[in-house]
């Protein structure tokens, strides 16, 4: 599949479709109740959850980006080549799901360097976007930046410019294009963008909001913004597909946020596939201009 900058129709403009490749119990929302000592003593079911997408991408003729928690991609190897079989780009999502605001700048960079290593030693190809856990990249965490140029990435999308208690910065642009580190480096950014409701920002790129938010608020937004001739990043996670995983007993927010209308969650998916144009992330900026140019290669 060859992504264009844009798709057959009326100037049907293409957004980036990214998958967040993680399991339920590495949810932030639900650390309180998961030490990470408990991850391997648990029913894992990110494979045949990521299957699924891969399945319900297939039928639509879709391509995206798959941000695979490094901790995934070591017990998983061929479910990082499956999808990299599929035609899908691979990026890193961290390796443990640790926001990075609760890191060390070194505690970062190893963690960060050893998820990227297991996806190009699963691959045998360079990866070159990431993604934060819980888009933890922060006003004090922007020295992250730097740790991802020195590692070699040549994007990020962990930037989302709303007020949220777990992350955002409010004033950070809403379009894609060059970020400066505080190296004064540059790398490449593909933020979150809200739709403007009332002059308020209104996230409707999907997680928690595409669940929780009925789907007529969702469309309206996504169709706002493509409309201001803008494409957006969507994004969802395998566990939202997945009404039946183990429920966890954690606070009342906690609980909203995580399993509010899983079991409508693949249904709105289905429209949100019909109803608008997507690729990867990396063919998205590389349209506009912001990456070299460069085919997805295929794993097999």
């Amino acid at each position: 599949m060859d992504p264009l900058p844009y798709a057959p129709g009326p100037a049907r403009l293409i957004n980036a479709f990214t998958v967040d490749v993680e399991d339920y119990f590495h949810v932030a929302a639900l650390a309180p109740a998961v030490s990470r000592d408990s991850w391997s003593s648990r029913e894992c079911r990110v494979e045949r959850n990521t299957e699924r997408l891969l399945r319900l991408l297939d039928e639509r003729g879709v391509s995206g980006t798959f941000f695979v928690l490094g901790w995934v991609a070591e017990r998983y190897p061929a479910l990082v080549r499956r999808i990299g079989a599929a035609g899908h780009e691979v990026a890193c999502h961290g390796y443990s799901h640790q926001l990075i605001y609760e890191q060390t700048p070194a505690v970062f960079h190893e963690e960060t360097a050893r998820a990227k290593g297991l996806l190009e030693d699963a691959l045998g190809q360079p990866v070159l976007g990431y993604r934060a856990a819980s888009f933890s990249v922060i006003r004090s965490t922007l020295w992250a930046l730097d740790t991802l140029i020195d590692l070699g990435f040549a994007y990020d999308s962990s930037i989302f410019p709303i007020r949220h208690d777990r992350y955002g910065i409010p004033d950070a642009s809403a379009q894609p294009g060059p970020v400066t580190a505080p190296s004064g480096r540059t790398l490449v950014e593909f933020p979150m963008v809200p739709a403007s409701v009332l002059g308020m920002k209104v996230p409707v790129c999907g997680g928690g909001y595409f669940r929780i938010f009925p789907y007529w608020l969702t469309r309206a937004g996504l169709k706002q913004i493509n409309g201001r001739g803008h494409a957006f990043p969507f994004y969802l996670h395998p566990w939202e597909i997945d009404p039946d995983q183990p429920r966890i007993s954690v606070g009342a927010l906690s609980r909203f946020r995580h399993y509010t209308n899983l079991s409508r969650c693949e249904d709105r998916l289905r429209r949100v596939l019909a109803e608008f144009a997507f690729a990867p992330m990396r063919a998205v900026l590389g349209a506009r201009g912001l990456l070299r140019e460069a085919p997805l290669a295929t794993a097999t």
